[in-house]
Parts: structure tokens; C-alpha cells; sequence
């Protein structure tokens, strides 16, 4: 049976996807994404993303154990207990806590798809066990990138080439591709040679961050150094597997 690769370049055209039958990939790789999978390879319990400052600052009041991460336009978001920043949460002190993030982009792409019920979270440091454990799924694919305030963006779209690509190359199902998909692969393949010079000369979230967070932007873009899958699981996010 031949099965679809769909990339949605934003969040605001998710309702042209929607399909509660595939998986959904929520990439958002500078910086929610990343740090949901660092925060997971180094023992976060769970990760409860909100839409909100509002509702983080309340979701914290009933709980004081909370930690309370944040950003808004990549500034951490002030009397928060730390920011967006997948280097932080490679901390030891955040084994077993139970975080609640609230970004940008990432989790409010999060809540426009949290009626799908098969949401992973995907990144460049788990990309191989993400994929890996993708190609051994019976559904569809939608990739869903969280972009910049509803707009494209060229990082999420590089990584959902890249993910694509290796789906495809595992040749485990016959894959329909959009046309989205199909262009996502023509940017990764051009791309791939260096990832972090083609962002560091066209991306313009690149150019945001590079002052005050030039290290998380590297971070971001270092492969496979998780093999967790973060999955959202009714209003959190657990942890899926190791692979």
C-alpha cells in the first residue's frame, strides 16, 4: 500500500492536512523541538507545553515543583525560571521534573495540532531513532513545521527534507509525496553538504538568535545525539521510547 509524505510548511495551513490517522512530526528545530528532545535525553519526566505566558504563569501557581521555561520573540520570558534553551536542560537538574514550556512557535503549533492523536516531536539530535522508529509505522506522514509566527521557515523545512529523504531511501513502503514534500527535499539535497552554513547565510531566524543564542543554534544542528521520542500524550509531553 502506498503511503503518504506530507510536509506542512505552516502551522497556519495545518487545517489543509488534518488527519487524525497520520503521525504528525512537529518540528520546530530553533528552539522548541530541540529542547523537548534535550530536556528528554537527559530525564525530564514530562513537559506540559502551553500556548500562553497567561497559562504557564497559572499551570505554576498550582504546582511550585513546576519548572516554568519560556520565550517570546527568543527572549526568555522575564521572571521565568529559565528560557527556550536546548543547552540548559542538558543540566542534571532537571532529572524527573516536570517542565512547562511555552514558545514562539513550537507549542502553539503544538495546540493546533493536539486533536491529531499521534504527535512525535522531531529534531536534528534524534532524527536516525525518530526515523527509524517512522519507517516501522503503518501510517502516513505529516511533517509540521512551526515556522516564524505562521510564516515559513528554512530550517524546519530543511529538517523535514532531510527526514523525508531517509524515509524514502529506506524503501520499507512506497511513499506519496506533495508537492511541499518534493521541495523540502530539493532545499535538504542542496543544503546538506553544510546545514549550518546554508542557515548561517539564509536563515532568517538564524540571523534572530545568533547574537544572544549563537550557542544553541549549533547545538540545534548537531545530529543524533538523543535517542529518545518525545510523543504528546493527551495535555503533556512523555516519552515515547528509547531506541
Amino acid at each position: 500500500m502506498i503511503k503518504k509524505i506530507q510536509v506542512c510548511i505552516s502551522p497556519k495551513l495545518f487545517n489543509l492536512y488534518d488527519d487524525n490517522n497520520s503521525i504528525i512530526v512537529l518540528v520546530d528545530i530553533f528552539r522548541a523541538s530541540s529542547t523537548i528532545c534535550s530536556a528528554f535525553e537527559n530525564g525530564v519526566k514530562e513537559i506540559i507545553p502551553v500556548g500562553s505566558v497567561q497559562e504557564a504563569i497559572k499551570l505554576k501557581s498550582k504546582n511550585k515543583e513546576f519548572v516554568l521555561c519560556g520565550e517570546r520573540d527568543g527572549k526568555k520570558v522575564k521572571n521565568f525560571d529559565y528560557g527556550n534553551s536546548p543547552i540548559i536542560f542538558s543540566k542534571k537538574i532537571f532529572v524527573n521534573k516536570t517542565v512547562i514550556l511555552t514558545t514562539t512557535n513550537g507549542t502553539k503549533s503544538i495546540d493546533i495540532a493536539r486533536k491529531c492523536k499521534n504527535i512525535v516531536i522531531g529534531s536534528f539530535l534524534n532524527i536516525t531513532s525518530l526515523s527509524n522508529w517512522l519507517i516501522n509505522q503503518d501510517k502516513n506522514i505529516i511533517i509540521l513545521c512551526a515556522g516564524w509566527k505562521g510564516k515559513f521557515s528554512l530550517e524546519d523545512t530543511l529538517f523535514a527534507g532531510n527526514l523525508s529523504n531517509i524515509l524514502i531511501k529506506a524503501e520499507k513502503h512506497n511513499y506519496s509525496l506533495c508537492d511541499a514534500t518534493i521541495n523540502s527535499i530539493y532545499l535538504w539535497n542542496f543544503a546538506k553538504k553544510d546545514k549550518s552554513i546554508f542557515l548561517k547565510e539564509n536563515a532568517s531566524h538564524y540571523d534572530r538568535l545568533k547574537k544572544n543564542h549563537n550557542d544553541d543554534i549549533n547545538f540545534c544542528l548537531k545530529d543524533d545525539i538523543s535517542t529518545k521520542i518525545p510523543i504528546v500524550s493527551n495535555k503533556s509531553i512523555k516519552l515515547l521510547r528509547n531506541v
